[in-house]
């Protein structure tokens, strides 16, 4: 189901399997004449048991239509972690919102590999980035980005275009 080829496959398995293991992911837990049994560990408190990310209150899920149209090969894994990011960092809010630099250094990516996903996204339909100035009636006001993203999209095959009902649309140029 991986696609992994039969000679290298299970060495690529249990490579990664012990790279989970050795960095506090999983432990692996050995069984007599068997492969090892596969334990998560908790990220918040490893000595603890593992809780399920639904289970603690905030989790982001993704459309069947992610895999069945293709997009989990189409998207770069940058444009991928972005596109998890965003769904989880934006909530569910309808409208485009700004991620301050401390949410966003959060997540770990650097501001090329942040860049980069973002123009991918946009490429691709799924991300509107607007400018929005941030700060009070008496502070001064900066322009920011402004992430919305369009989850329509994830219906269309790679490669559809916009449908002009998306506020991603835009008309071609004469």
């Amino acid at each position: 189901m991986l696609a992994l080829p039969p000679d290298t496959g299970p060495r690529r398995v249990n490579s990664n399997l012990k790279w989970l293991n050795d960095n506090g992911f999983i432990k692996l837990e050995p069984r007599r004449g068997n492969t090892p049994s596969i334990k998560l560990i908790s990220t918040e408190d490893p000595d603890g048991p593992y809780v399920r990310a639904s289970e603690q209150g905030r989790y982001v899920g993704m459309p069947m239509e992610f895999w069945s149209q293709g997009w989990i090969v189409h998207l770069s894994a940058t444009g991928i972690a972005l596109l998890f990011v965003l769904l989880e960092a934006l909530g569910g809010y309808t409208e485009p919102r700004y991620i301050p630099s401390e949410r966003r250094s959060s997540y770990g990516l650097s501001h090329n590999t942040w860049t980069k996903a973002r123009k991918e996204l946009e490429h691709n339909g799924f991300l509107l980035v607007k400018r929005t100035p941030q700060g009070s009636d008496f502070d001064y006001q900066r322009l920011r980005n402004s992430y919305w993203v369009d989850e329509d999209r994830f219906f269309d095959p790679p490669g559809a275009l916009i449908p002009p009902a998306s506020p991603l649309y835009q008309p071609p140029s004469q």
